[in-house]
């Protein structure tokens, strides 16, 4: 059938599996938009600002595992997307980013909201394209659907001038394109097999590939197999359930005590689809000290790149637990799993507070299952929430954790609860809550299930930290001295509000805020110097930082 441009892209849209787009028109996409009307199957959430949109859609894909979709006009809607990409690009998450353009004749020529996206997010994109054909359209935007999902996932744009949208070609159905997985070899296994077999005390290491790979089923088995305990960075937060005996939460930075002992216990570190950051590993060349390192991920680029590995298997995780699982007998480490329960038991610390942050994200388990997705802005709450919501489930924590996006977290946290359909939290600081804010306007307009836990002390608290113990106390441009009202503002967007001040307060305002039905913001009124515990940073020793808490 001959169909324009613009009804191609729907078609094709609807041909990889996509039933919601987020965006905003402009002049270079209203052919689409006018699509999009005259289609009226796809879900269109209308956001504040492009850049809201471009979070949104990220949050639906971490939340939901399918590909995010945003649209936006060109220029400025386009250019405000950039912070989104690169956020999906940095936690390897599947968007394709749609933006028009002036017409293929005006490219080139500083014409009115013309830019160069492409160029422009060429570093943050897994690939880009101009369609400067209607004919290559159809096979673009197949293209780019396959290409954000094989391999490491990430972010696709393509770039469609407004003559492209309105130009006619014949158009075919053509069934979605699977993403054939890369074969494990049995080489490489052998080595691995062997070396696991050798381990004493093995430590399992679950990145956020883990989630990207469905992978999570497979892990626990393989954890059991092994009788090897399990730490997980912060975007492999719900790989794993955070109530089995062998998890000991997070490591790294602000990771738990009982990880950091059982890693420098550990005598193999087998490290699953995660990439070594600074965070977690800290001074990179005493990473090692001794152990066996072996490394499972779908990129080879991140093989070796941080820290340098003596066994490595390059395939998607699914497809190495598929070929290793049947291969591993049944193993006994009784000792190895009895030395770190006991590290499980010991109490993290605490900085005094009126109001500890960390009660009210603990009691979050008395009004959400384990399906609740929380989302989180950057900075301390983020921690505070991956240090004490605990995961059972994959899909269920949704922050951005390569790129540290502050302003992330009312569009992701929209994005979530869209394509849940389930109640969703957002646990935000005021400084990261101040760049987002106009968000919850669109979560009023979609009446969204969304409960705002706003961490309010005043200050950018994560900088404020670093402050205090290597800057003097010099408070540079840290302390806010907003006056905001944000029960006020909740109530002018039409959403409810709430104050919670102190402990007394947290099971009934809970309660409250729980029992709305739409979008509804509780302020929780923290202290000003309220610290995430432990703080271990890179090249940094506990005893370099302890005689200055």
């Amino acid at each position: 059938m001959i169909l324009t441009g613009a009804d191609i892209l729907i078609r094709c849209l609807k041909e990889q599996g996509t039933d919601t787009v987020f965006g905003y028109p402009g002049g270079c996409v209203l052919d689409i938009y006018d699509a999009i009307y005259r289609d009226g199957t796809l879900r269109h959430v209308l956001t504040a600002h492009e850049q809201g949109a471009a979070h949104a859609a990220d949050g639906y894909a971490r939340a939901t595992g399918k590909t995010g979709v945003v649209i936006a006009t060109s220029g400025p809607g386009a250019t405000n997307l950039v912070t989104g990409i690169a956020t999906a690009y940095m936690d390897s998450v599947p968007l394709v980013a749609i933006t028009g353009n002036v017409t293929v004749s005006n490219l080139g020529r500083d014409s009115f909201q013309e830019v160069d996206i492409a160029g422009v997010t060429m570093p943050v994109t897994k690939h880009n394209y101009i369609v400067k054909d209607v004919k290559q359209l159809a096979a673009t935007v197949r293209e780019a659907f396959y290409i954000a999902n094989a391999g490491r996932k990430g972010p696709v744009l393509i770039d469609i001038p407004k003559n492209i949208q309105t130009e006619t070609c014949e158009y075919e159905e053509t069934p979605r394109k699977r993403h054939a997985p890369r074969p494990v070899s049995p080489d490489s296994l052998a080595a691995v097999k062997a070396a696991l077999e050798k381990a004493k005390r093995p430590l399992i290491l679950a990145g956020g590939g883990v989630i990207g790979a469905d992978a999570s089923a497979q892990l626990a088995e393989f954890a059991k197999r092994l009788q090897a305990p399990v730490c997980s960075t912060l975007m492999g937060l719900g790989a794993y359930p955070a109530s089995d005996k062998q998890f000991l939460g997070m490591i790294g930075m602000h990771g738990t005590d009982a990880a950091a002992k059982a890693f420098r216990r550990a005598d193999t570190i087998i490290a699953c689809g995660m990439r070594f950051s600074d965070r977690v590993a800290g001074d990179r060349a005493k990473f090692r000290d001794g152990k066996i390192v072996v490394q499972f991920d779908v990129d080879a680029a991140e093989i070796d790149k941080n820290v340098a590995t003596d066994l490595s298997v390059m395939a998607d995780l699914s497809e190495i637990f598929k070929a290793l699982l049947p291969q591993l007998a049944q193993t006994e480490r009784r000792e190895w799993l009895k030395e770190v329960a006991a590290y499980r038991e010991y109490g993290e610390e605490h900085a005094p507070s009126a109001l500890p942050a960390y009660q009210i994200l603990s009691a979050l388990h008395s009004f959400t299952d384990a399906d609740t997705p929380v989302a989180t802005d950057v900075g301390q709450h983020q921690m505070w929430a991956a240090q004490y919501c605990k995961f059972e489930k994959p899909r269920t924590f949704v922050t951005s954790g390569g790129l540290g996006t502050m302003g992330f977290g009312m569009g992701a946290a929209i994005g979530a609860c869209v394509g849940t359909g389930r109640k969703t939290v957002l646990v935000t600081g005021d400084g990261s809550f101040h760049m987002n804010l106009n968000e919850l306007c669109t979560a009023v307009s979609q009446n969204l299930p969304l409960v705002i836990l706003l961490m309010d002390n005043n200050t950018l608290g994560m900088v404020r930290q670093w402050q205090t113990l290597f800057y003097g106390k010099r408070y540079s441009q840290t302390t806010l001295d907003r006056k905001t009202d944000y029960v006020k503002l909740a109530e002018a967007f039409g959403a409810k509000g709430y104050v919670l001040a102190g402990e007394a307060d947290i099971e009934p305002v809970l309660k409250k805020a729980f029992a709305e039905k739409g979008p509804v913001l509780v302020d929780c009124k923290i202290g000003i110097d309220d610290k995430v515990l432990p703080m271990i940073p890179p090249g940094k020793t506990f005893d370099d930082i302890i005689t200055k808490l």
